[in-house]
């Protein structure tokens, strides 16, 4: 009987290898496509690592040569993700293979943003912790960290109930991803009543410190708001500004400085001992 199981397992690990697409292997002829590969997991453990992604939640970049396609891991937790466990997905959501191994439900939220934003390269779809009580509350989430002055002057709060009625929440098909695109609009950051949130950015490395410090501002807000008395905001005029220092640093000195540290520390934390 142990041997029938042992045999049945090995016979199902093997199937699941046959049928992931080959997009790490294809990588190997285009070094642009394997960094952003590498990036991908790099992120799902960065942020797993860092307490935004837990055992769900995941990471999305844009396909850099084929238009409207992405790339995102099947359905795995993110602390887990390896380069093999990388797909690709057309501009509906759809495996580019289809009888590859099981796939995120709401890769709609990934699918649908991408139609509606050719500036993202990159989306994260969290259930960040601290987050959640802005989006189930009347206070909203503004910035109060320059880190965070991306979140000026506050963050769109998406409620599936005003599209969808009453559901299980989860952005599972189309017409609700075209939803929150709509409610996430022009800006990085969007909070999803009651489930999490969706960030975006020009690039993964973006996207990532953006999912971080929004999780980290909501600390401190939250923090702020205890201590009583009016919270000086960081003012539009002042996150604007933020802003344009760090969009001409990206490619600049120090660009990668905090990606560096986060990637070290995930690595650690997952070596063996």
């Amino acid at each position: 009987m142990a041997a029938r199981r042992r045999a049945r397992w090995f016979a199902a690990l093997v199937l699941v290898a046959a049928l992931l697409p080959a997009v790490a292997a294809r990588a190997q002829s285009s070094p642009g496509l394997a960094a952003l590969i590498d990036d991908l997991v790099v992120a799902n453990r960065i942020l797993y690592h860092q307490g935004v992604l837990d055992g769900f939640g995941h990471v999305s970049i844009r396909h850099p040569t084929t238009p409207g396609h992405f790339l995102m891991a099947r359905a795995i937790a993110p602390g887990r993700v390896a380069r093999d466990d990388i797909l690709e997905f057309d501009a509906d959501g759809k495996p580019v293979s289809p009888d590859g191994p099981p796939v995120y439900a709401e890769r709609f939220i990934h699918s649908e943003i991408y139609r509606a934003r050719p500036d993202v390269n990159a989306v994260v779809h969290s259930h960040s912790p601290t987050v959640i009580p802005f989006s189930v509350t009347q206070v909203p989430l503004r910035p109060v960290a320059t880190t965070a002055s991306f979140l000026s002057p506050k963050v769109p709060v998406f409620d599936l109930r005003r599209v969808a009625g009453m559901t299980n929440l989860l952005v599972d098909d189309a017409a609700r991803g075209k939803a929150l695109a709509e409610r996430l609009g022009t800006q990085p950051v969007a909070l999803m009543r009651g489930h999490g949130d969706v960030v975006v950015g020009p690039n993964v490395r973006r996207a990532v410190s953006r999912a971080i410090y929004t999780e980290v501002n909501a600390r401190l807000l939250l923090q702020a708001i205890t201590l009583g008395g009016p919270i000086e905001f960081i003012a539009p005029g002042e996150a604007a500004l933020m802003e344009s220092a760090r969009d001409a640093a990206r490619e600049g000195h120090g660009a990668n400085r905090t990606w560096d540290m986060w990637k070290d520390e995930a690595q650690r934390a997952a070596a063996p001992r």
